[in-house]
């Protein structure tokens, strides 16, 4: 099993779309990664001998910032705009959309399920002669 990053790549995948499994790589970097480690990319993760594995893993730690260092940079970076109030920090503490995307109609994901508005019932005209005939 080819360990990357920390990441146990899947062996069945094609090389090209398991490198996508460890964060912070999609697949045209994943396709940079394997031309630079000269490895086709077609090929399972299971064809791939110990030298191709070590090329691959070499690359990706030299050149690229991935797993748990860029989702540490990540979360310092929302950090820091919420420490200094920005706009955008602010829109991140409340956990509305950052973007600039409409919020009135929609913005679900972001705001989590409707929280509907409580409605009162009236009291009926029975009410009053049940309560009267318990008495």
């Amino acid at each position: 099993m080819a360990r990357v990053a920390g990441v146990d790549l899947p062996r069945e995948k094609r090389g090209e779309v398991a490198i996508t499994y460890i964060y912070g790589i999609g697949r045209a970097t994943a396709n940079q990664i394997l031309s630079k480690a000269s490895v086709d990319p077609a090929k399972p993760v299971k064809a791939w001998n110990d030298d191709e594995t070590a090329r691959v893993r070499e690359i990706i730690e030299r050149e690229l910032k991935v797993e748990g260092d860029l989702r540490r940079e990540i979360s310092m970076n929302v950090k820091r705009l919420m420490d200094i109030a920005a706009y955008r920090g602010i829109r991140h503490r409340r956990g509305l959309p950052v973007r600039g995307q409409r919020t009135h109609t929609n913005a679900r994901t972001r705001k989590g399920p409707r929280k509907g508005v409580m409605v009162k019932k009236k009291p009926t005209a029975s009410a009053p002669a049940a309560a009267a005939k318990k008495a």
